[in-house]
């Protein structure tokens, strides 16, 4: 995910962005004090150094302890944590992660490695630190599971290696590529993972050409997972005050669960299906082909 991925291939606005002179004072009122009181935060600090957007930025989210500067900024942070977009945010983890581990355990990874093509192969086009994945990793006996990270951010890859380093993990890789232009992997996978991604993407023709190529990346009977954000309440603030990893005013799209179960109908996946996490902003949607 990257300036190409996210900014310069999908520039239609769609979301709320009131001009009035009220509304400017507003929003400049309101970037200046997140910009200097709530730096106090150790997770508004990482917005503005990574993007509130980046995968630094969800790491921190998943994590889910309140830091910064003592007492106030702990309070911040906590506040800022709690925000019904980032508790979305770690409810679509946990779906995700359900859903990832059913789709294993139907191709053979629950009571050990696929024998074929040694163990179940899950890719993630745009995947940060993946944190949620190591954890996923972590649940599975050496050798039943194999995990490939991609991604354009360098510090979210980088942090990623670190982090399972420190777990011990093996069986997971990380490599620098573009989630919309991915190269083919060999074997080829039998999960493709797009999560967070889509939502950053304002051009539906760009969300629909990306599945209609993922699919042909998969294994024969293989299934992508990919997350849709229906509706948030937020938007307007978040476009108007949260800069993005390109250091501009961070826009999302919301779109119904409909639309992206019809992309990968016209992808040529032949069962699709979705489930919506426990706060009510995301789905996940499984379309197998």
């Amino acid at each position: 995910m990257t300036k190409t991925s996210t900014t310069q291939r999908s520039r239609t606005r769609n979301t709320p962005n009131r001009t009035g002179p009220l509304n400017r004072a507003r929003w400049a009122a309101m970037r200046a004090l997140l910009g200097t009181v709530g730096r106090a935060s150790a997770g508004i600090r990482i917005g503005y150094r990574h993007g509130f957007d980046s995968g630094s930025m969800l790491d921190y989210v998943y994590v889910n302890k309140a830091g910064g500067f003592p007492v106030v900024g702990h309070v911040i942070d906590r506040v800022y944590l709690n925000a019904v977009g980032w508790r979305a945010i770690r409810a679509r983890r946990e779906l995700l992660k359900d859903v990832l581990r059913k789709e294993i355990a139907r191709h053979g990874g629950a009571g050990g490695a696929d024998g074929d093509r040694g163990g179940v192969r899950v890719l993630d086009v745009a995947s940060g630190p993946g944190r949620y994945l190591q954890d996923l990793l972590a649940e599975y006996a050496p050798g039943t599971l194999h995990v490939e990270c991609r991604d354009l951010d360098r510090a979210g890859l980088a942090q990623g290696e670190r982090q399972a380093a420190e777990r011990g993990l093996t069986g997971i890789s990380y490599a620098y590529g573009d989630a919309l232009e991915p190269a083919r992997s060999s074997p080829a996978p039998d999960i493709i993972v797009v999560s967070g991604l889509y939502e950053l993407l304002l051009d539906d023709a760009v969300i629909a050409t990306s599945v209609a190529r993922l699919r042909g990346m998969l294994a024969p009977g293989g299934a992508l997972v990919f997350t849709t954000q229906t509706h948030h309440p937020q938007l307007e603030f978040i476009a108007n005050v949260l800069p993005n990893r390109d250091g501009i005013l961070w826009e999302m799209k919301c779109r119904p669960v409909e639309q992206a179960e019809q992309w990968a109908g016209q992808a040529g996946f032949t069962e699709v299906t979705s489930r919506r996490e426990s706060v009510g902003l995301f789905t996940v949607t499984t379309a197998r082909r």
